[in-house]
């Protein structure tokens, strides 16, 4: 009879010490219900506002030029159009081209001279601001186009780090050179 109650005290104890360690969960301290985010959105969307305010006024001023609205978010109009040909650069193919940039009252920040011909893989992972990606493939050999693209699709909230800064619309007039299908490599046993 003591060993059996000594086994049921035991056991009780065990359950005991078992049930009484178990941790509560932590609480947070404040409940911020997305607020930083909130604010984050609303920051976005007055500097797209703001953005897109000053490009309307560009386009506004230049009566003469007729911009086309991208479905990706920025604008352009034809410098010299090429309606002879009617093939675009397309993924896999290689894109020669040259631009200039400047920000949206025309201040030039960076020339055609300094940013030397360039090379592109369509559609490939290159350092390649977004808006050039986009509007490449929009062009066809020898056109040039002007696009005013806004911050998200240059070089966004961290600028260049160099001269373009953080959230800074750009114009980039682009001249297409060529494009031709990427050169796909052969072995030779």
């Amino acid at each position: 009879m003591k060993i059996k109650l000594h086994i049921v005290c035991v056991l009780s104890l065990g359950l005991l010490v078992m049930n009484c360690g178990n941790p509560q969960p932590r609480r947070p301290v404040s409940r911020s219900e997305g607020t930083f985010m909130k604010e984050s959105i609303e920051r976005n969307k007055k500097l797209v506002a703001g953005e897109e305010d000053k490009i309307d006024s560009i386009i506004k001023s230049d009566p003469n030029q007729k911009y086309l609205a991208s479905n990706k978010g920025y604008w352009y109009t034809y410098i010299t159009r090429n309606t002879k040909d009617t093939l675009t650069p397309k993924k896999g193919d290689v894109a020669y081209f040259d631009y200039e940039l400047s920000d949206l009252d025309g201040n030039v920040i960076y020339t055609q001279l300094e940013l030397r011909p360039q090379e592109y893989h369509v559609d490939k992972e290159q350092e390649t601001m977004m808006g050039l990606r986009h509007g490449i493939k929009l062009m066809r050999k020898n056109e040039t186009v002007k696009f005013l693209f806004p911050s998200h699709m240059g070089y966004g909230y961290r600028g260049d780090h160099r001269r373009i800064g953080h959230n800074e619309p750009l114009i980039c007039v682009l001249t297409l050179n060529d494009f031709k299908p990427e050169q796909t490599k052969t072995t030779t046993e």
